[in-house]
């Protein structure tokens, strides 16, 4: 093993004091060398390059890709080894490519540098006085609830990672750089990743992997005019333009999907002149971020309706509190958007509904029936987004399940949410396809105290509510999707 393999340590084996132990190790090997140049025993053996990878490492700020990253990026006289890392792909995966990092490869590309997205932490090697074996790490988080790595986030701590991204800071983190934030994205950033999850199984890549692979994906305004508590987009209270289609449009990607804030609060001419945009590509695209329905106007829903749209039309449905004026109104004009769409609209409509944000109690839940009640009168798909407050509620289990009934279509449209839980519940009895579903009237009996079983969790949550509150059971629990929808 020679001098520059000492210095070495495999990721996982290094610990909170790792950075004082390298330095005593590297101090009593200097004293070894007395009559060797210093830099001949490090892992970089030029001594430009190790001082430049020191430069970089110990940037003024290391909080976002900022301008000081730029002007390294566009002014170093050799090539940068640059690793990206998706902290939400490496912790419990996401369906979508990180956005921000798409950008950042493709500048960083453009000078010739060598840029990689990390397909594990243990891809990272600490090396002497901390440095890593990446002259530059950057690392984005689009969730806070999101773990990363505890070295790696020593590392940031220590100002040797530059991180940024929502999942740091929800409303006041920076920018990307204007060059960085106008740039094509590099759509093949995440192919070594997939390429090894999929072990290059085309199907597989096709049904799991579609959006990294078959979009384009970008903004075309920023901004939004409702500024509500639990979003993080509330630096701009009005609809602006923000990129061409041609900006972010790859023509080798059969579809597009953008994630606009509220296209549907956009200026008149802003707002043609997007669709215009999307419609002259000739592909599929779709609106992701759940489009404001309560600014549906009949013009508006005929121009979405006559597009060629991708997938379903996303909308929100986030209030639900009649006796607040003001959230009453809002459910008012929700509804009355959903009047007009459905006026020209008879295709696959989803709404987000927002849960366990104002509270996380009884009352919410309720709040959580009602809204999908009127969604099934309108024939249209909750998907119930969990704020992370559920957590905390006595009903945790309870949000998890109306989330799974909900979010799966195959379940939601033939089911109620009772029939939901007995189901689950007979799968967990071991009832046989022949037996199941008819095993309804057994089960209920649970309610009278009749049989002592231990249930599954999905089960014993509906139980569990149902003797607490009766009432508010014995009107939501039986609804059917094929009962109620197109009511309206």
């Amino acid at each position: 093993m020679n001098t520059a393999q000492t210095l070495l340590i495999p990721f996982e084996e290094y610990e909170t004091n790792v950075l004082s132990q390298i330095n005593l190790k590297f101090n009593a090997l200097k004293s070894k060398v007395k009559n060797t140049s210093i830099w001949n025993i490090l892992p970089d053996s030029n001594t430009t390059q190790w001082i430049e990878q020191n430069t970089m490492l110990k940037l003024q700020s290391n909080i976002g890709f900022n301008e000081e990253c730029c002007t390294l990026i566009e002014n170093s006289k050799r090539t940068y080894r640059i690793g990206l890392i998706d902290a939400d792909l490496l912790d419990n995966g996401t369906r979508h490519p990180n956005l921000a990092l798409l950008k950042m490869s493709a500048y960083c590309k453009g000078f010739n540098h060598d840029v990689r997205l990390l397909c594990s932490y243990d891809e990272i090697e600490i090396k002497g006085n901390g440095y890593t074996n990446y002259d530059l790490i950057v690392l984005s988080r689009v969730f806070k609830f999101t773990k990363i790595h505890p070295i790696v986030q020593k590392l940031i701590e220590k100002g040797k990672i530059v991180y940024g991204g929502t999942g740091f800071f929800e409303i006041d983190g920076p920018n990307l750089p204007h060059i960085v934030e106008h740039h094509m994205p590099d759509y093949h950033l995440y192919d070594e990743y997939i390429e090894i999850q999929t072990n290059g199984d085309e199907k597989l890549k096709k049904r799991k992997w579609g959006d990294y692979l078959s979009y384009s994906i970008g903004f075309t305004t920023r901004g939004c005019i409702r500024q509500c508590g639990f979003c993080v987009n509330r630096l701009l209270k009005k609809v602006v333009p923000c990129s061409p289609v041609s900006e972010f449009l790859d023509k080798s990607r059969s579809k597009i999907y953008l994630w606009d804030d509220n296209i549907m609060a956009a200026p008149y001419q802003v707002f043609h002149s997007v669709i215009e945009q999307l419609q002259a590509t000739g592909k599929a695209f779709q609106f992701r971020q759940g489009m404001d329905i309560r600014l549906m106007t009949e013009e508006k829903a005929q121009i979405l309706m006559n597009s060629k749209y991708c997938g379903d039309y996303i909308f929100a449905f986030d209030h639900y509190k009649l006796d607040d004026p003001e959230e009453k109104k809002q459910v008012e004009q929700t509804v009355k958007g959903l009047d007009v769409w459905r006026k020209y609209c008879n295709k696959s409509t989803k709404l987000y509904v927002l849960v366990a944000y104002d509270s996380q109690d009884e009352r919410d839940i309720e709040g959580t029936f009602y809204r999908i009640k009127i969604l099934m009168e309108y024939g249209c798909l909750p998907y119930i987004m969990r704020y992370e407050s559920y957590k905390d509620s006595k009903y945790k289990t309870l949000y998890t399940q109306l989330a799974r009934w909900c979010n799966q279509p195959g379940f939601f449209k033939k089911m109620s949410f009772r029939q939901y839980c007995v189901r689950n519940e007979e799968y967990h009895q071991g009832f046989n396809k022949e037996t199941a579903g008819q095993n309804n009237a057994i089960l209920r009996t649970d309610l009278y105290g009749l049989r002592k079983k231990k249930y599954c969790a999905c089960y014993q949550a509906m139980l569990d509510f149902e003797r607490e509150h009766p009432e508010i059971a014995a009107k939501y629990f039986d609804l059917r999707f094929e009962d109620l929808k197109n009511k309206n």
